[in-house]
């Protein structure tokens, strides 16, 4: 099923600059959690945010920091490791492991050459941190209509996540504050994934007869004709980030 299209005039409860502030800090905190994340800095920012997206992200700090890092890591990753309703890859929602998704994460990697940004080798595009990464730092409106091409998805996540008591779901909540409600279509396609849960499993990432496919999601020095020269795509402007847990 291919993405849905997505107006960009869409209003939400956030203007555009509390939206890159709420994205900044959330991809952080939706990220694999290490000792390298500048809590204080994080602290600091959702201060300033507004009360809807201040108030779940607040909840979500304090679980943070009063959790031992172990304890922390192991909770990543039985939430996000080992159910495909709580996947934080956005393609996996509309694709999973099938032919489709490749084209789905060339679409992305796309995107952040035409902005001249380049990912990790070890990064797939589609992680919702890397995201809205992406969209705080870079280019938001390319980065909201990324995440609105998924809104089902973001949606199916942020339900799955509350409807285990998750922590991870005051995040989530707090992104989508920062995208229209879920309406029409896509609240078809949130039931219908609910109810039947991503594609089945295919082999391999690339369409067929399209080998070009791969060399644009593995090789590093591949470029797209006309794209600009891309640069190192660095966290958001907060100090001592190092990015985890966004690999295949």
């Amino acid at each position: 099923m291919a993405p849905l299209l997505r107006s960009r005039r869409s209003t939400t409860a956030l203007d555009d600059a509390a939206v890159r502030a709420t994205w900044q800090v959330a991809s952080l905190l939706i990220d694999y959690p290490d000792e390298s994340q500048p809590l204080d800095v994080v602290a600091k920012a959702i201060a300033a945010l507004p009360e809807v997206v201040r108030s779940p992200l607040a909840r979500f700090l304090e679980h943070r920091r009063g959790t031992p890092l172990g304890d922390l890591q192991a909770e990543y990753v039985e939430t996000f490791d080992t159910r495909r309703r709580c996947t934080l890859f956005l393609t996996y929602f509309l694709h999973g492991d099938t032919r489709k998704r490749g084209m789905a994460l060339l679409r992305f990697k796309q995107t952040y050459l035409a902005a001249g940004l380049e990912l990790e080798d070890t990064e797939l595009p589609d992680h919702l941190a890397v995201v809205l990464e992406f969209a705080a730092t870079a280019d938001l409106e390319e980065g909201r209509r990324l995440l609105l091409d998924h809104r089902a998805g973001l949606e199916l996540l942020r339900l799955s996540l509350t409807d285990l008591g998750s922590p991870y779901a005051d995040v989530v909540t707090a992104v989508c504050a920062g995208l229209p409600p879920v309406s029409g279509d896509d609240l078809e396609l949130v039931a219908k994934l609910a109810a039947e849960g991503p594609p089945d499993e295919e082999v391999g990432l690339t369409p067929y007869g399209a080998p070009g496919f791969d060399a644009a999601l593995t090789d590093p020095t591949y470029r797209p004709a006309g794209r600009p020269t891309p640069v190192d795509l660095g966290l958001p402007a907060m100090p001592s980030a190092t990015p985890s847990g966004r690999g295949a």
